[in-house]
């Protein structure tokens, strides 16, 4: 097996891969994991239940991983409560995204806060030649987040548990700075700066409440 270098989110394109029949809302259906010799990454395919019991044992390569799922038609509401877990998920995905290898060791730890909240599913892991992958799915749009567990020690995990909440902390106080300028005019000899630090601080010591222990 190729060492993986892509790991990018895996979206569903909502119909079966053998039929190209689309999903219905809380129907049942596979998701395959499939190495991707072009790409050194992984593809994603999704079956219908008929028709993975057909082909299952006919796939040649097996899949890499593949579990049961549901699907979920988009609902076009906004969800408050999803609203909420943006920046930690907003994070996660942009990190994802730029598969920069220096946030490694914070895509982990933003994983496991999202699957305490219980917004990622745990649904598989694997070991490579290198290290072990984690896979999840989002529990309403049903993406797989595909990230490495670098096998943090204990002291370890507190550092970077700092760092992600300093990193949400400095999320959440840029989105309110924005939110303020949208909504009020600025205010001369208001004070606020002198407040900021502090703030700023007790935002950090919240979002790090919210870690993993």
């Amino acid at each position: 097996m190729a060492i993986i270098q892509d790991w990018k989110i895996r979206t569903t394109n909502a119909q079966c891969e053998l039929t190209g029949e689309p999903f219905v809302d809380e129907q049942v259906f596979y998701t395959c994991i499939f190495d991707d010799p072009e790409s050194d990454g992984f593809l994603r395919k999704d079956y219908s239940v008929e028709s993975w019991e057909k082909i299952r044992n006919e796939i040649d390569p097996a899949p890499f991983s593949f579990w049961k799922s549901t699907y979920k038609a988009p609902v076009p509401e906004v969800d408050e409560k999803r609203i909420e877990d943006t920046s930690a998920e907003g994070m996660l995905r942009r990190f994802i995204e730029e598969d920069d290898s220096r946030t490694e060791h914070a895509r982990y730890i933003l994983a496991l806060m999202l699957e305490r909240k219980k917004t990622l599913v745990p649904t598989d892991s694997k070991e490579t030649e290198t290290r072990k992958l984690l896979f999840y799915e989002h529990e309403e749009t049903g993406d797989v987040f595909i990230v490495a567990d670098p096998g943090l020690k204990l002291d370890e995990i507190e550092v970077v548990q700092q760092e992600v909440a300093a990193l949400l902390a400095a999320e959440e106080a840029k989105s309110s700075v924005a939110g303020s300028d949208v909504h009020e005019p600025a205010h001369e000899g208001s004070g606020d700066e002198a407040e900021a630090p502090e703030k700023q601080g007790q935002e950090a010591e919240k979002a790090e409440d919210e870690t993993v222990a």
